[in-house]
């Protein structure tokens, strides 16, 4: 967990690089439910940071999938940065911790306390 008093450092959660193709539904520009890929670079049990294609704003709903088990969590967009190769770095909150949507085999412990 980061130590930092700044609460954008701040994690409920450890997080574990992984970097997996998710599905992404969310409202495009003119308001149309729409289906992005994503790439995740870094993730929790409350959430994670994602690049994809697609600019986003903070505070949209989104809801993400699992392409490998299926499953499937509601979240919201709380950070989004440009990077230099011109797609966005999206930091994303579920509704609800949800530890078994990402597939680590070997959770962090503070993961293992969290309800499914």
């Amino acid at each position: 967990m980061a130590s930092s008093c700044n609460p954008r450092d701040r994690r409920r959660s450890e997080r574990v690089v992984l970097r997996m193709r998710i599905t992404v539904i969310a409202e495009d520009h003119a308001r149309e439910r729409r289906q992005f890929d994503a790439m995740t670079q870094v993730v929790n049990a409350h959430g994670g940071l994602m690049r994809i294609e697609t600019e986003l704003h903070v505070g949209q709903p989104m809801l993400l999938k699992n392409p490998q088990n299926n499953a499937d969590e509601a979240c919201r967009v709380v950070r989004v940065e440009d990077t230099a190769d011109g797609d966005f770095a999206v930091a994303f909150e579920f509704a609800n911790p949800h530890p078994k949507f990402w597939p680590i085999v070997f959770p962090p412990k503070d993961w293992i306390r969290l309800p499914d």
